[in-house]
Order: structure tokens, then sequence, then C-alpha cells
């Protein structure tokens, strides 16, 4: 089986499900949800984390007291597609998240190996 196929355990058919995770600032997320509803991916789970990379780290002062903040904030999007292609997915999220500076985030495209809708018992891209 290719890296770019996974199982449906239900028919052991190669199905093509995908899980696009990204990492992006904040303030983009509106920006990247209208661009993955208008690229025919409006599912997707959001959690709020903090991490670094290229994003130079910043300065501040709290109290007169000087201290460096080099884990900035960011948000994590997951959205798990069949139907769409994935490179439309990686395609909507950055040019929804792009700003042309530093720490404008990453988007990473991995296999996922089966899905189960637990309400319907779906499984495989039917249950996506």
């Amino acid at each position: 089986m290719s890296d770019t196929q996974s199982t449906d355990d239900a028919s052991g058919t190669d199905t093509p499900i995908k899980m696009v995770m990204a990492y992006i600032r904040p303030d983009k997320l509106s920006d990247v949800k209208q661009a993955l509803a208008e690229a025919g991916a409006p599912s997707l789970t959001v959690t709020n984390v903090s991490g670094r990379g290229s994003q130079p780290a910043k300065k501040s002062q709290w109290r007169g007291e000087e201290y460096t903040v080099d884990l900035h904030q960011k948000v994590k999007i997951e959205c798990v597609v069949a139907d769409t292609p994935a490179e439309d997915v990686v395609e909507a999220i950055a040019a929804g998240a792009r700003t042309g500076e530093k720490g404008d985030g990453k988007v990473f495209v991995l296999p996922v190996e089966s899905a189960r809708q637990i309400r319907t018992g779906k499984r495989g891209p039917d249950a996506v």
C-alpha cells in the first residue's frame, strides 16, 4: 500500500483519507476558516497551542523586570478529508494564513489509517 492511501477497515479497499494539520497565527483563523469553506472542506478542529520556530523571540518588561517570550501563541487546525484533495486544503490554509512574515506557520499532511463515525458506525471515507 502506498503512503498516499489508507485502508478502509470494513471492506479492505484502499481509500485516500488524509489529515491536514496546520499551525497558524491566531489572528488568521477567520481567514483560514473562510478559505477552507470555499475549498469545500468546512469541517475542522481548532486547538490553542504555543511553540517556537523561526519567529524571533520578543523581549518585554513587566514591573520593571525584562523577560523573553520565545514560545508564541498559535492555533492548531486539524482537517480530515476524503472527498476534497488534501493539496486543495493545504493551498487554502496557506492562502488564508499568509502574512509574509516569519511565524506564519506550517502545514503538514498525514495519512489516516482508518476512520469510524461513532453514531452511525460508518467507516472509511463515509465516516469523514
